[in-house]
């Protein structure tokens, strides 16, 4: 994936996800994705080279470092617990699309129960209301 592709499409990817939310914490140079108030991805520049940080289960983490030249350690991140994305022509939208959906699932995983119900609750309200509006618009 090219530097022009990587940040594009990553916004995409997590936009995709339930219950995502885009915000600035840290300024404008950095994207910050959420769930349920909790950082899952950060999207940024280092030197003019863009890079996603991602949550990442640390076994994952080293196994996907030693096969992608393109991942390492999470910039400015726990090293242990994050990855940084960087451009490369091993970086492909489906691996990008797996390591997106890894870190979604680690942080949703993380919340506290009442905020898990909170945000499954949501999702089988939207999903049905949803399923009506084709049913209605057919």
């Amino acid at each position: 994936m090219d530097k022009q592709s990587l940040h594009e499409t990553a916004k995409r990817l997590a936009l995709e996800l339930p219950f995502v939310e885009l915000c600035w914490p840290f300024g404008p140079e950095f994207d910050v994705f959420k769930i349920g108030g909790k950082i899952f991805m950060l999207s940024s520049e280092l030197r003019g080279v863009p890079f996603i940080n991602l949550k990442s289960d640390p076994q994952k983490s080293l196994l996907n470092q030693q096969i992608y030249p393109s991942i390492k350690p999470g910039y400015h991140m726990n090293k242990k617990h994050w990855i940084s994305v960087y451009p490369g022509e091993e970086i492909s939208e489906a691996l990008l699309r797996d390591l997106i959906n890894d870190s979604w699932n680690l942080v949703v995983d993380g919340l506290a129960k009442r905020d898990q119900k909170k945000s499954a609750s949501r999702l089988k309200r939207k999903s049905i209301a949803h399923f009506f509006s084709l049913t209605i618009s057919r």
